[in-house]
């Protein structure tokens, strides 16, 4: 998949511009899935940001909210219990998936439960943008620093990008750049530190961070 892996989402005219070229055409001729799962995973989430998430509400006017052609929910709990028949064909539909964020490894959990991770390396041409954990999930480790759900196994996540992301740089106390610092040197892979106004691209495995804000590398 073509890869936009952002904090806050496309906040800025940088990123709605990288938006734009991953998806070959104009955001208001897309059709876009919501997908909410990791939500349900995260204490602070619940019934009213899911449902303010898939109704664009003005808080996800950087992910829902950006005019597209159409936009339907995915709900990843459900898809086992329906059978891969009726909602692939609804995947390989979408132009874009658009990942709410919550906890990283519930949504990695039932990324793998429903069959969604298995299916994604035949969606080429499908762009994934990702706030929060909806970005961390492809990573292969968000830290135990970012761990919410108590099911959680450990806080390893897909791999499907050979780094770690750490979000909300500076938007909030407990995410400052030293807070950072000390959650990348136990990670054990290279990451990045992305505030609100950055994203990180990853196409055919070429990294590029688009900024209009800070953020920072750690590693090689």
């Amino acid at each position: 998949m073509k890869l936009l892996l952002t904090s806050g989402g496309v906040t800025n005219p940088s990123i709605r511009s990288a938006l734009v070229r991953l998806l070959g055409k104009p955001i208001d001729e897309c059709h876009a899935l919501c997908v909410p799962t990791a939500q349900w995973g995260h204490p602070m989430c619940g019934p009213t940001s899911v449902r303010g998430f898939a109704a664009a509400e003005p808080l996800w006017r950087h992910l829902s909210g950006l005019g597209w052609a159409s936009l339907g929910v995915l709900e990843l709990t459900a898809l086992p219990s329906i059978g891969a028949e009726r909602w692939v064909p609804w995947v390989r539909g979408a132009d874009v998936l658009l990942v709410d964020g919550g906890d990283a490894t519930y949504l990695c959990h039932w990324m793998r439960e429903s069959g969604l991770a298995d299916l994604l390396p035949s969606l080429p041409d499908t762009v994934w943008v990702g706030v929060s954990a909806g970005s961390m999930v492809m990573t292969p480790r968000i830290g135990a620093y970012f761990v919410e759900w108590p099911s959680a196994p450990d806080d390893r996540t897909l791999g499907v990008v050979d780094f770690s992301v750490f979000p909300h740089l500076d938007a909030f106390p407990q995410n400052t750049m030293a807070d950072a610092e000390r959650w990348a040197a136990g990670i054990g892979v290279p990451a990045y530190a992305i505030d609100e106004q950055t994203a990180v691209q990853v196409v055919d495995g070429a990294v590029e961070v688009i900024s209009e804000g800070r953020w920072k590398k750690f590693g090689p």
